[in-house]
């Protein structure tokens, strides 16, 4: 009998060892019924089964020895790809999902080969076709299960980075509250200063995390655009980051029409992340200059710092989330930084149409080049 023809006249003796593995060998299975337990693997073996009775090509064989998906209607799923959806949602680990497909391949074989003396050409054929298509449908499944983890943890993330604004929001406003009020001794005071701005420093991490998320999730950082003027923004930006390190020189050179239509919070928080970031990685006793130029179709921000060159690799994965480089100024890295601020910024410039590039060299320092297009 052909393996084909094997696994779907054999399909119930095969699925019942599927399913007696997948309750003993993980902790999930141990608590879902058998339909759960045998989801999808009734609808890969039918397919598995479907394809080997069809000629295969070369080509087709090469694309199936990687791990590539057969184009499908768009918006539906294979079988596999289901499969590794639900076992994300069902808490499966990827190593328990990885033993379901060994155990699934161990199990159509050990009961295919226990009724044959010896494989003939065409078995083990059947065989190589059999391993490439359950090497497909797991990288299938793997993809999935891997999007559905990473969407799981970014929803996770960005509840909680709600939930913890509102609380956040009552200590910084009672703390402020209280070093204002007259009645603290010094001591006391010092200490709802320290309330008030480690608060501070909380809820500007939440923002960032929030942001990160919906830029995630596929919404996008929300913009609200209105009349702004950039030379203003600019400016107050950069002297609201040189009041938060007066031993550091800031400079602010604008020219050309700025005016129009952005989210002026927006791009003040995107020009912080910029000149905070040149604060830090450059030389201590040199200027971060930040210029802002008007142009006909777009605005040209730029923000530099003296400094050595960023390193090759770092270059290509700056805007990376997570990523931090070490500081010119003490060699290590910000510990309070969570290393989404550039990742941030360029957010927020793709979010009006716009973009981010880094130019970085010995001997002319790093320089970031912020593009805001003055029509949506």
């Amino acid at each position: 009998m052909r393996l084909s023809e094997f696994i779907l006249a054999k399909m119930e003796p095969i699925l019942a060892e599927f399913e007696e593995f997948a309750r003993t060998h993980t902790e999930a299975g141990e608590t879902m019924d058998m339909r759960s337990l045998r989801d999808h693997a009734a609808a890969m073996l039918g397919a598995i089964a479907l394809d080997l009775e069809q000629p295969q090509s070369d080509a087709a064989q090469s694309r199936k020895s990687k791990g590539d998906a057969p184009v499908e209607e768009e918006g539906s799923l294979t079988a596999a790809e289901k499969h590794g959806t639900d076992r994300a949602d069902s808490g499966f680990t990827l190593a328990e999902m990885f033993a379901e497909y060994r155990a699934l391949r161990a199990s159509v074989l050990r009961l295919w080969t226990a009724g044959k003396e010896r494989l003939e050409d065409h078995d083990v054929q059947d065989l190589i076709r059999f391993n490439e298509a359950i090497d497909q449908a797991l990288a299938e499944s793997i993809q999935r299960y891997s999007t559905s983890i990473e969407h799981s943890r970014e929803m996770f993330l960005a509840i909680l980075g709600h939930d913890l604004r509102t609380p956040l929001s009552a200590v910084v406003t009672a703390a402020g509250f209280l070093e204002t009020s007259g009645a603290l001794d010094a001591p006391h005071l010092r200490m709802a200063t320290t309330i008030r701005t480690s608060g501070e420093r909380m809820n500007a991490l939440v923002g960032d995390l929030l942001d990160f998320t919906l830029s995630r999730l596929g919404r996008g950082i929300p913009i609200e655009r209105s009349d702004v003027d950039l030379g203003d923004v600019g400016r107050a930006t950069v002297e609201e980051v040189g009041a938060m390190h007066p031993s550091r020189e800031l400079r602010f050179e604008s020219s050309g029409d700025l005016r129009g239509r952005w989210d002026g919070e927006r791009i003040s928080q995107a020009l912080s992340n910029l000149v905070g970031n040149a604060v830090e990685h450059g030389i201590p006793d040199t200027p971060v200059l930040v210029t802002a130029r008007g142009a006909d179709e777009e605005i040209v921000i730029t923000v530099h710092n003296h400094g050595g060159p960023i390193p090759g690799d770092d270059k290509q994965h700056i805007f990376d989330p997570f990523r931090r480089l070490a500081a010119e100024n003490g060699g290590g890295q910000d510990r309070r930084s969570m290393g989404l601020g550039l990742y941030i910024a360029e957010q927020i410039a793709v979010a009006h149409g716009g973009s981010i590039d880094v130019e970085s060299s010995e001997g002319k320092g790093t320089t970031f080049i912020f593009r805001l297009p003055r029509s949506a």
